[in-house]
C-alpha cells in the first residue's frame, strides 16, 4: 500500500566525507518496514557509536467517520466566495493517528531546516514530506522542531499557540541584523520561525519576492544555527533539506562546530536534483564564510562553469560533501543520479554515504475519511461520499448543470463522464506538452479535464493562460492558475483519473495520493 518516507539514525563517526574528516557510514540490516511507513532509511545518525538505531513509522488508523450526515449546500461558479475559500473546520492530523504506536528506546533531537512546510508555506512535494516525516518521527517519541522562515504570505491562523520566543542578531555582508525567532505549532509539530528584520522572505508567495532569493536563504540558513547557539540548542541531528539550506552543513562545519555546537551531525535530502543552488563567491561570502575557499572540485566548485568568467559554486554540491549523510527520495532515482546529470561525479566520490529512500505520503493528512476539506467523507469500504464530491467539484466549477436536484443524490449522467484532474507546478519537468494534448484528447473523448498549477516562467503562464480563455467557460475543461491546498484535496477526492505526465520525476506524490483518494493515474 502506501508508504512514506521514516528515518532511521544509524551509526556516523564523526563529521563529514573530505579530507580529515571523512566520515564512516555503515548500513543496518534487519530493518521491519510498517504498513504506511517506509523503514529504508538506513542512514543515519550521526552521533557516537552509543546511539543505536531508530525507525519513525506509524500505524494506519481505521477510521469509524460517519461519512454522509447532512444534505449538501451545492456550490456554483457565481458564488460570491468560490467553494474551495469557504470557511473549514479547523483539522489537527495527529488527532488520526493511534496512540498505540511503539515508541523508540533511545531518542533523539532533531530539528529539520527548510524553505517548505505543508500546509502553511507548501509549493511541491518538498513541503509535504517534510511535514510528514517529522510528524512519524514525533509519533515515534523523538524530538522534533521544523525551522523555517517566516514568510510574509504566511497565514498566522494556521499556527497554534504562535509566540515570539528570542530576539537575536544574525550575519549578513558585514552586518549583524536584529532576528526575531517564533514559536508556534502546525500539524502537531513544533516550528520555529525565523524573521529578519530586513527585506528577506517579504511577498504574497513563498518563492518570487523582490529579495535576492539565494541571499536570504543563505541568511537563513546561517541564522539557523546562530539560533541554537545563542539558545544552547544542541540537536543529534540537522535534517537540511535542497539547495535552498544546502550551505548550512559549511557554516556548521567550518564555522559553529568550532564555537559552540559540537553535538549535531547533518543530514541533506535532495528531493529534487534540478535545483542546484548556483552561486557566486561574493554572494556565499556575505554569510561569513570565505567564498573563494569552496572554489574548488573537492568543496562546492560548479563543475560546469569551470573555465568561466566567473566560474561559480553550488550550494546543492556543498551540501553534498559537506553532509554526514545524503538521501534522495527513491533508490530508482538515486540510480539515475549516479549515471547521470553534472553532480554524479560527487554522488560517486560520496557513494558511501549516499542513501535512496522511498518517498510517500502521510495517510493520516491524506485520509477521504476525516479530510475536513471534503464536502464529504469516504472510504475503500464506503465510496458514495465520493460521487459527492465529484459532483460538488462539478457544479462548484460549472463543469455540470445547475439543475435541482433532491437532496445528495446526484445524476448518474455527470458520474459516468471520466474526471481527470492534474495538479501540478508548471514547470518543464512536469511535462507542459503532455498537458496541453492531454487537454485536447481528453474533451474531444467527451471527458471532462481540472488542471490546478502555477507557473514561475512567465512565457508558460502566458501559454496556459491562453489555454484557460479559450476553454475556462467551456463545458469540459477548467485551468486554475493557483495554488490552493484545500481545493487539491477536493480534486482528487473528485478524480476519476490523475494525470502525471512528468518528464521524469524523482518520486512523485500526486499518484499515490490519487490512489489513496480512490483514482487511478496515468
Amino acid at each position: 500500500m502506501l508508504i512514506m518516507e521514516s528515518a532511521l539514525v544509524g551509526k556516523f563517526c564523526k563529521p563529514c566525507c573530505f579530507h580529515s574528516r571523512k566520515g564512516v557510514l555503515r548500513k543496518r540490516k534487519g530493518m521491519a518496514t510498517h504498513h504506511l511507513f517506509s523503514s529504508e532509511f538506513n542512514i543515519m545518525s550521526l552521533l557516537s557509536s552509543t546511539h543505536p538505531s531508530v525507525q519513525a513509522g506509524a500505524l494506519k488508523r481505521e477510521s469509524s467517520a460517519g461519512f454522509v450526515t447532512k444534505e449538501l449546500v451545492w456550490p456554483s461558479p457565481d458564488d460570491e466566495i468560490p467553494f474551495w475559500k469557504r470557511d473549514f473546520p479547523s483539522w489537527d492530523a495527529s488527532s488520526e493517528v493511534p496512540t498505540d504506536i511503539v515508541k523508540d528506546s533511545n531518542l533523539l533531537h532533531i530539528v529539520h531546516v527548510t524553505a517548505e512546510m505543508a500546509p502553511i508555506a507548501k509549493v511541491g512535494g518538498l513541503g509535504d514530506v517534510v511535514t510528514g516525516l517529522a510528524r512519524a518521527c514525533l509519533l515515534r517519541g523523538h524530538t522534533v522542531d521544523i525551522m523555517l522562515p517566516f514568510y510574509e504570505c504566511i497565514q498566522k491562523q494556521q499556527i497554534s499557540d504562535l509566540a515570539l520566543i528570542t530576539v537575536y542578531n544574525s550575519y549578513h555582508d558585514g552586518n549583524w541584523i536584529p532576528t526575531n525567532a517564533h514559536r508556534g505549532v502546525v500539524s502537531g509539530i513544533p516550528v520555529i520561525f525565523i524573521e529578519p528584520s530586513n527585506e528577506f522572505f517579504k511577498g504574497q508567495h513563498v518563492y518570487g519576492g523582490s529579495y535576492n532569493e539565494l541571499e536570504a536563504y543563505l541568511f537563513f540558513s546561517r541564522a539557523c544555527l546562530e539560533w541554537m547557539q545563542v539558545s544552547g540548542i544542541q540537536p543529534d541531528i540537522i535534517h537540511v533539506h535542497e539547495w535552498q539550506t544546502g550551505a548550512l552543513p559549511l557554516l556548521f562545519w567550518d564555522m559553529y562546530q568550532y564555537l559552540s555546537l559540537k553535538k549535531p551531525r547533518v543530514i541533506l535530502t535532495i528531493h529534487n536534483m534540478e535545483h542546484y543552488g548556483e552561486c557566486r563567491q561574493e554572494q556565499l561570502s556575505k554569510c561569513g564564510l570565505d567564498g573563494s575557499v569552496y572554489a574548488t572540485i573537492d568543496k562546492a566548485l560548479d563543475d560546469r562553469t569551470i573555465g568561466h568568467n566567473p566560474e561559480r559554486l553550488s550550494l546543492l554540491k556543498g551540501g553534498i560533501v559537506y553532509s554526514n549523510a545524503v538521501v534522495t527520495v527513491s533508490p530508482t532515482y538515486l540510480k539515475e543520479t549516479l549515471c547521470s546529470r553534472w553532480l554524479a561525479s560527487t554522488l560517486i566520490a560520496h557513494r558511501d554515504k549516499y542513501f535512496g529512500i522511498l518517498n510517500g505520503i502521510d495517510t493520516a493528512m491524506w485520509n477521504p475519511a476525516t479530510d475536513v476539506f471534503l464536502p464529504a467523507k469516504f472510504s475503500g469500504q464506503n465510496i458514495e461520499g465520493k460521487k459527492l464530491c465529484k459532483h460538488y467539484v462539478q457544479r462548484g466549477l460549472g463543469l455540470a448543470s445547475e439543475g435541482i436536484i433532491s437532496g445528495n443524490n446526484v445524476p448518474d449522467t455527470m458520474l459516468k463522464v471520466p474526471l481527470v484532474v492534474c495538479i501540478s507546478r508548471l514547470v518543464p519537468q512536469k511535462g507542459l506538452h503532455l498537458i496541453t494534448h492531454a487537454i485536447k484528447y481528453i474533451e474531444e473523448l467527451g471527458g471532462q479535464m481540472i488542471v490546478l498549477g502555477k507557473a514561475s516562467d512567465s512565457r508558460f503562464e502566458g501559454e496556459f493562460k491562453h489555454l484557460a480563455e479559450l476553454h475556462n467557460h467551456g463545458p469540459s475543461i477548467r485551468i486554475l492558475l493557483m495554488y490552493s491546498e484545500e481545493l487539491s484535496h477536493m480534486l482528487y477526492a473528485a478524480a476519476d483519473m490523475v494525470l502525471v505526465p512528468s518528464i521524469y520525476e524523482p518520486c512523485g506524490l500526486s499518484q499515490l495520493i490519487g490512489m489513496r483518494y480512490g483514482a487511478v493515474y496515468f
